[in-house]
């Protein structure tokens, strides 16, 4: 369910009242379209501006098949004569001739199959197309999410460092600390206020990116997914994969597909090596002659005749060894493309598994010990127990923890798109 929630565009500013702190205005409150997973992938399903292009190929392949179903067109020849001789009164004549080549071979039927072939081929390579085109909507759908979270880690960092900026300049005020720890809070906060930008405008990239893979591109909103990295748990067995892989992937299909193609097209190329019949009839006829040399009544003559070619050119066998050699080709890409699979997907499971474990790792309680020693460090600055480089290397630690957290659920859920991709299966949904 897609739903729309539209703001102004006022910056949501956090302000430092304090000298040498700049004032940050952060824009989180942009005009936003809330899209769920399956609403984004129906409309790139029906939007994406490649995924249609690539549709027009169908439409192409089936006029193909129309087109090769058609007959040689017969000739009609009408010809006219006049001799010019009026003095002499030699006449005129007039000619006209219908001609018609029968093709042999086979070859209409062999042009049919060939168009139908490559129209199953181009079938089998759109699915293709749109099975990347998913597995690449979902990994920038899933840029989006992370994007929000690296974004709120910053900004959640940068208002911790804003706050002993504060803390720190009214302490100074009170000469607890000397004036060098004061102006070391204040540039510690302003050094983050910069990657809160970065990352706020990282997180606005993707969120356009979005916008592209639909198909449109508002001006006055920005696409914003909805849904949990953490929801990426599944259990798969290998063989299970592979065999999945073997009988659902589309470019396995296309390239089965293609060896048809092949075998089809080196039929064609033997057909055309057949000669064809040319018939033809026709009809003469010649006015009166009516001079006193050599008078002539009028005639009308009727012929009929057949043509068969000499096809010497068969002599040149190149095009025939070019379609032998493109059913090899077809047949040996195929055996790579069914290797290549195997190897794909003993690949995604392998990254699937390592990404899994190193989740885990976070859930056995990095975050929170992080969390805990920045508190604790925190907590020990202000009864001035401990250094504000203790308290800075603190917090810089639990920043990267949260934000190397973000990063491999990001990537166990990348890994988890590659594996169902290269399988040729498709449960995601989150």
């Amino acid at each position: 369910m897609i739903k729309n929630i539209k703001y102004k565009w006022v910056p949501f500013v956090l302000l430092i009242g304090i000298p040498g702190v700049a004032n940050a205005q952060i824009d989180t409150t942009f005009t936003r379209t809330i899209i769920n997973y399956s609403d984004f992938l129906t409309l790139v399903s029906k939007n994406n501006l490649g995924y249609a292009a690539e549709k027009f190929n169908m439409n192409i392949a089936d006029a193909n098949v129309e087109a090769a179903k058609v007959f040689p067109d017969p000739e009609l020849t009408i010809g006219a004569s006049d001799t010019g001789q009026r003095r002499m009164q030699m006449g005129y004549g007039f000619s006209g001739e219908l001609s018609w080549s029968l093709e042999l071979g086979g070859k209409r039927k062999a042009r049919i199959n060939l168009a139908k072939s490559t129209n199953e081929l181009t079938k089998a390579l759109l699915e293709d197309y749109f099975r990347n085109l998913r597995a690449e909507a979902t990994l920038n759908y899933l840029t989006g999410l992370k994007q929000k979270e690296l974004f709120a880690v910053q900004l959640s960092s940068y208002t911790i460092l804003k706050n002993i900026a504060v803390s720190d300049s009214i302490r100074f005020k009170l000469g607890s600390i000397s004036e060098i720890d004061a102006r070391q809070s204040r540039l510690e906060a302003n050094a983050m206020l910069n990657e809160v930008y970065q990352s706020e405008a990282d997180w606005k990239t993707a969120l356009l990116q979005l916008g592209t893979l639909v198909g449109e591109q508002k001006a006055d909103a920005l696409l914003l997914p909805s849904g949990d990295l953490a929801k990426m748990d599944r259990v798969f067995d290998l063989n299970q994969l592979i065999t999945s892989a073997q009988n659902n992937r589309a470019d396995l299909l296309a390239a089965l597909k293609n060896k048809t193609v092949s075998q089809d097209a080196l039929k064609l190329t033997q057909a055309n090596r057949v000669f064809d019949l040319g018939f033809s009839l026709g009809v003469e006829g010649a006015a009166v002659v009516s001079n006193a040399v050599a008078p002539t009544p009028s005639s009308t003559a009727v012929s009929a005749g057949i043509t068969i070619p000499l096809l010497f050119s068969n002599n040149n066998r190149g095009e025939l060894k070019a379609a032998e050699y493109g059913l090899q080709q077809a047949n040996v890409l195929y055996k790579q493309t069914e290797l290549q699979i195997q190897v794909e997907v003993r690949q995604a499971w392998f990254a699937y598994h390592t990404a899994q474990k190193q989740v885990r790792q976070f859930n056995t309680g990095l975050l929170a010990d992080a969390k805990g020693v920045l508190d604790g460090k925190i907590y020990s600055y202000k009864r001035g127990e401990t250094s504000l480089l203790e308290v800075l290397s603190a917090q810089q630690t639990y920043n990267e923890t949260q934000l190397n957290y973000y990063e491999t659920l990001y990537n166990y859920a990348a890994a988890l798109v590659e594996l169902e991709k290269t399988a040729g299966i498709w449960d995601i949904n989150f």
